[in-house]
């Protein structure tokens, strides 16, 4: 156990400064872009309604007694060319029955934040922070039940594909593959051997007031 947990830790601060060196790099050459065109940054200052977008994803599972009925709405804002970011609800609803008749339901509500990092248009590095609040409740064949209320912190970091960006504030279909470095007790994103698992996630940037805006 000590030697999984020692390989595990290592894992993750590898995949932090894999994350860590990628997006300074970034930054540096969207510095040096910015510098070497005046214009560029004119264009690019100050807020525009224009560059915010909305989408989310939906989850639709059913399998072996088990139900699960997800969507999380986002809305975000294209701050470069490279870089987006936004916030984030997520509401997870699941039930299960096992040989037993023992039921178990949980409601899980995530508000949270977001950034996506584009290397290049169809590729992302993507990090979310999440506050979950879950509700658990067992019940049990003979009429008894009992509920849990727990809270929990999650980071979701991973990469991902996405079709159809062409550049700033864009519309496009993403696929992402992620886990929770956290790694702590009651993630919704561990097994109960507290086992990370990976986070698939299919979704849609959809941007808003676009009106007659020159895209980038």
């Amino acid at each position: 156990m000590i030697i999984n947990a020692t390989k595990r830790q290592y894992n993750l601060k590898l995949l932090f400064s894999i994350i860590l060196v990628t997006s300074c790099s970034l930054f540096a050459n969207g510095q040096n872009e910015e510098e070497e065109d005046e214009d560029q940054e004119i264009k690019y200052g100050g807020f525009k309604k224009e560059l915010l977008f909305s989408g989310g994803t939906v989850n639709l599972s059913f399998f072996n007694g088990a139900t699960v009925l997800g969507a999380s709405p986002q809305l975000g804002y294209s701050i470069t060319k490279w870089l987006d970011a936004g916030i984030i609800i997520g509401y997870t609803y699941s039930s299960q029955r096992d040989n037993a008749e023992n039921k178990f339901r949980q409601t899980i509500i995530g508000p949270g934040a977001f950034a996506r990092i584009f290397p290049v248009n169809f590729l992302f590095i993507s990090a979310q922070y999440e506050r979950n609040f879950i509700k658990q409740k067992f019940i049990y064949p003979n009429g008894g039940s009992d509920i849990n209320n727990l809270n929990v912190s999650s980071m979701l970091l991973g990469a991902g594909y996405s079709s159809g960006r062409e550049g700033r504030n864009t519309p496009y279909y993403y696929i992402s593959v992620s886990v929770d470095v956290l790694n702590r007790r009651n993630s919704p994103y561990t097994d109960r051997l507290n086992t990370l698992l990976p986070v698939i996630n299919a979704g849609f940037n959809i941007p808003l007031f676009q009106g007659k805006q020159n895209r980038d």
